[in-house]
């Protein structure tokens, strides 16, 4: 088999491992966090109707052994968090301690607006002027100043709900945000079946958890491999960054039989990758971390990778590229 077709297949399975989960919120978080399941107080800001939840700790994975080794072996430009921080002022890295986001529908198969409220240390004033002068507008929203600019043609807005937590997103949640803050009502908390969903995840640093249409809609599986999934309702996310990366991706079907045909697409993947992983230890070792599981409604797809693999990853990079 070529190269091409191995680096497929793997591909293929860390989209169902890892796609699923942080690649739904990464236009808007592209970061990651450390409590247990729904326990963050600022769920309460967002929308009952939120089709995504997810919550991260920036600042314990910004700062973990994997990151580092991450960095070292395949710097990244990191051009996204450059952009926030020349638009907003703030910096990721540095400012940010965890996050929580979510997405709304704005309609069948739409994945709508988004929103994020950070916790962390800003500087008001100097973001409102930094902002203005990339060309936003201030306005005020019952007690709150709502900063309104663009982000690649697209309108975005920011608010400071409260001393340390800033909200950012589409303009209509920021403004519910400052709505439930300053009189209550119905937010996500409210949801039950979706924080039913997050109190049973697993403990780690960064989650996620939301409805399967909502994935479709806002990432881009491998055409290949969304074709053959079965009818899934929720999915979820669970994991923990720290020397390695380990967590869990469960999926829930509508029916035991969606559930068990679910398993045969995932045993076919995780089959052609053995066979695809040759004599490559570092592809050996990636396909042997995933460990497929569930009853059940429910399908479970846990996944330990040491940061040992990581390297041997980075180091078969510039192979691959002299072999060209």
């Amino acid at each position: 088999m070529t190269a091409r077709t191995r680096y497929f297949v793997v591909a293929s399975l860390l989209a169902l491992v890892v796609g699923i989960g942080a690649g739904l919120a990464a236009y808007y978080v592209g970061y990651q966090t450390n409590a247990r399941g729904g326990e963050s107080e600022e769920l309460q800001y967002l929308p009952h109707a939120a089709s995504l939840v997810a919550y991260a700790n920036v600042h314990e994975v910004m700062t973990s052994e994997l990151r580092q080794r991450l960095r070292q072996a395949a710097p990244m430009q990191e051009n996204g968090q450059r952009e926030f921080q020349n638009q907003t002022g703030i910096n990721i890295e540095t400012d940010i301690d965890r996050v929580v986001a979510c997405l709304e529908p704005d309609g069948a198969n739409t994945p709508g607006s988004g929103m994020v409220l950070a916790r962390g240390r800003f500087d008001e004033v100097k973001i409102e002027a930094l902002m203005r002068e990339h060309g936003a507008q201030v306005e005020q929203y019952k007690s709150k100043r709502l900063i309104v600019g663009d982000r690649s043609a697209e309108r975005f807005a920011l608010a400071f709900i409260e001393p340390g937590l800033v909200a950012i997103g589409g303009p209509s949640l920021v403004r519910h945000a400052v709505d439930l803050h300053a009189s209550g009502g119905e937010s996500v908390v409210t949801n039950d079946e979706l924080m039913n969903l997050v109190r049973s995840l697993d403990a780690g640093n960064a989650w996620a958890v939301g409805r399967f249409d909502a994935l479709r809609s806002s990432a881009r599986l491998p055409a290949g491999v969304a074709a053959q999934l079965p009818p899934i309702t929720w999915f979820s996310i669970s994991g923990h960054v720290d020397g390695g990366l380990r967590g869990v991706v469960r999926a829930e079907t509508g029916d035991d039989l969606a559930a068990n045909n679910l398993r045969d697409v995932v045993r076919g993947l995780l089959a052609l990758a053995k066979l695809q992983a040759g004599s490559r230890p570092e592809f050996q070792q990636l396909v042997q971390s995933l460990e497929l599981g569930g009853a059940g409604k429910t399908v479970a797809l846990s996944f330990d990778v040491p940061a040992t693999l990581f390297d041997l990853l980075g180091a078969a990079g510039p192979k691959q590229q002299q072999g060209k």
